[in-house]
């Protein structure tokens, strides 16, 4: 679904609550897991058949998010730093990308802890018990940049929109501590339109 077209009551309704809500840090049921490797690509193409190329780099000293790692972000997606104190799982929210100037509704957003004992898998295990209403976790192993990562498709349902989605997300280690990415969106469609810029994240991240 592209912003600017005209929307019914109950999703402006949705656009509220998630515009106005820092949502997502809410057990988890385990489907199994799977085992694969990131491919990658000059350009990033998703469900919907679109691509993305690269608007920076965000992560270093001096950059909006300074994180214990690096990677692209999609071009006219807006990072921002994060300061309240949300925690999910082991993690803290700590930055924040907005897809809302690229034309979608929903963040990626990065959540880290200083130091934390746990791999990779634990630490996103950990994560999605954290959000209530998570379900049909699928797992699978990826490495980028010297990293490996384990990385997490799963399915969220609302209570109070009483609606499932598709979400994602993925956690490595690093000698400054855990992180995690992870992508959420408006609904499925919207999940599915973002995850070009998902996807270019993943395959661009390095230790910063």
């Amino acid at each position: 679904m592209r912003v600017g077209a005209g929307s019914a009551g109950r999703r402006v309704a949705q656009v509220a609550l998630l515009v106005g809500v820092l949502a997502g840090c809410s057990g988890a049921a385990e489907e199994g897991d799977s085992e694969e490797s990131a491919s990658p690509s000059a350009r990033t193409s998703g469900a919907a058949g679109t691509s993305v190329s690269s608007g920076g780099t965000i992560g270093a000293a001096g950059s909006a998010c300074e994180l214990p790692v690096t990677f692209d972000t999609a071009k006219n997606w807006k990072a921002e730093a994060v300061e309240a104190p949300l925690r999910q799982g082991p993690v803290t929210l700590a930055c924040e990308i907005d897809a809302k100037p690229a034309g979608n509704i929903g963040f990626l957003r990065v959540w880290a802890a200083k130091s934390g004992d746990g791999d990779a898998r634990s630490v996103l295990r950990a994560f999605v018990a954290g959000e209530d209403g998570a379900s049909k976790e699928k797992y699978a192993t990826f490495t980028s940049g010297g990293l490996t990562g384990v990385e997490v498709e799963y399915l969220y349902t609302s209570e109070l929109l009483e609606e499932t989605k598709k979400e994602r997300a993925l956690a490595v280690v690093t000698p400054d501590g855990p992180v995690v990415l992870h992508l959420g969106g408006l609904d499925t469609e919207e999940h599915e339109e973002m995850l070009p810029a998902y996807e270019l994240a993943k395959r661009t991240l390095r230790t910063a």
